[in-house]
């Protein structure tokens, strides 16, 4: 074994402090930096780097087993769905536990990364400095660039627009007539517990949506059994079953019917958001229309006077650190192998730049051990042409199943994915074995090397 590549991770968020541990226990050289002055990127409210999406009151919608890390168990006596102040918590304790936080940088934000002709990347930090490194993990989230309506609705507002990336608390909100849109898991939140102190609160829909139970028999619905053995297409017919059992359907309600079967777009979580519709607290509505001044105008021609209006319209990927023409995803849309590597690029990894059925946490271990198995040659990577061929095949069964939209792009079912990735880190091995175990990227850098070294 020749010495084993140096790494650059982008970011210590949830997928990037999962990275750092397992390259940590592998052996494998690292530097992570953090914009951040702490770990937990969007799960961190009021984090200093303006990137998170929480707000006061946020809580998990994916249960706390779910979320999890495999070698480190959430408190059994913490709530199945916690509050982001416990999340929070339990990331500062994982990098803890684990020892590793003297390998994050923080304070420190990747400016630049460009890639030379060797392949050996050269990062340029915020202070100017830049560093070499053999390879480099992108853990930087996409949950932090807000999506504002495209285009934007006709007419001019008098009120205050906001996106829900910058929803804090209810405070501002109280007495206020509020157009919330959106029929995501953000929508539902803000709009739940804006109607508490709002003088009227709407919740307008440019689509329906499946709405799921938080419990179900007992038990948090995420953790309802299901077999490998059985197709999806079954699971989902009886997941859609039992929500039918016990919601009834959207429209019962007045919100809008869904324009597709359950499974087939992101559904949404929610306890409350049906009760408070049937009390009257929150009005269902069609899309926005036209701002008119002091109104809003709706589909339906409906006109209702408002001082707020909340986007709840989901968030770009982006990539700041990269050349647009060298990685970008326009669109939302990124074409990776397994959702992790770039067929065009091969020292370059994505952790949790996907849209599960579940929690991002555990997948993100799963693919940073998957890339340290690579880094250090025990894992081989298919063909290029067999990759191509692969994220084909995957971006038609995607596109086929979901509708078209920019926020199902990158959609994946937690548990299929991980079932199918032990069965490929089987047939990766075989290939390194076939290979002799050779390392895939020659270790050119040294993590924390300047760049000027190079001279």
């Amino acid at each position: 074994m020749t010495q084993l590549p140096a790494v650059c991770i982008i970011g210590a968020g949830s997928s990037g402090i999962a990275g750092a541990k397992v390259l940590a226990e592998r052996g494998i050289a690292f530097d992570c930096f953090e914009k951040s002055d702490e770990v937990g990127g969007n799960w961190a409210f009021g984090n200093r780097n303006g990137m998170s999406a929480a707000y006061r009151s946020l809580h998990i919608n994916t249960s706390r087993e779910r979320m999890e890390y495999s070698d480190y168990p959430m408190p059994k006596d913490w709530p199945d769905y916690c509050h982001h102040s416990h999340i929070r918590k339990y990331f500062n304790d994982y990098v803890d536990h684990f020892g590793f936080r003297d390998r994050i940088t923080f304070e420190t934000a990747v400016e630049h990364a460009a890639r030379r002709d060797d392949g050996v990347w050269e990062i340029t930090l915020d202070n100017g400095e830049t560093r070499r490194y053999d390879a480099l993990a992108v853990a930087n989230g996409h949950h932090w660039d807000p999506r504002w309506p495209e285009p934007a609705f006709p007419g001019s507002f008098d009120g205050k627009q906001m996106h829900a990336h910058s929803y804090v608390d209810q405070k501002e909100f109280e007495g206020c007539n509020v157009v919330v849109l959106g029929m995501g898991n953000s929508a539902m939140d803000i709009a739940v517990e804006v109607s508490l102190v709002a003088n009227k609160t709407f919740l307008a829909a440019r689509r329906g949506a499946h709405i799921i139970p938080n419990y179900f028999m007992g038990k948090p619905f995420d953790q309802f059994p299901v077999s490998k053995h059985m197709p999806v297409w079954l699971r989902l017919r009886i997941f859609e079953f039992f929500v039918r059992l016990i919601h009834g359907k959207p429209e019962d309600y007045g919100l809008p019917k869904p324009d597709h079967r359950l499974g087939e777009a992101h559904p949404t979580v929610s306890n409350y958001i049906l009760a408070r519709v049937v009390h009257g607290e929150i009005t269902p509505k069609p899309s926005i229309a036209e701002l008119a001044g002091d109104s809003v105008k709706f589909a339906d021609g409906s006109v209702e006077k408002a001082d707020i209006v909340v986007y709840c319209t989901g968030y770009k990927v982006s990539f700041p650190f990269f050349d647009e023409d060298f990685i970008s995803a326009p669109d939302n849309d990124l074409p990776l192998y397994r959702r992790v590597f770039h067929p065009e690029i091969d020292n370059v990894f994505f952790l949790a730049l996907l849209q599960p059925l579940g929690a991002t946490m555990p997948l993100a271990e799963a693919q940073a051990k998957w890339v340290a198995q690579y880094l250090r040659g025990e894992y081989a990577l298919p063909s290029r042409a067999e990759m191509l061929a692969d994220i084909e095949d995957e971006r038609k069964r995607m596109f086929k199943r979901y509708v078209k939209s920019k926020r199902h792009t990158m959609q994946i079912d937690f548990d299929d994915y991980m079932w199918e990735l032990p069965k490929e880190l089987r047939r990766g091995a075989d290939r390194a074995r076939e290979r002799g175990f050779s390392l895939p990227i020659p270790a050119r850098a040294h993590a924390g090397e300047p760049e000027a070294a190079a001279a």
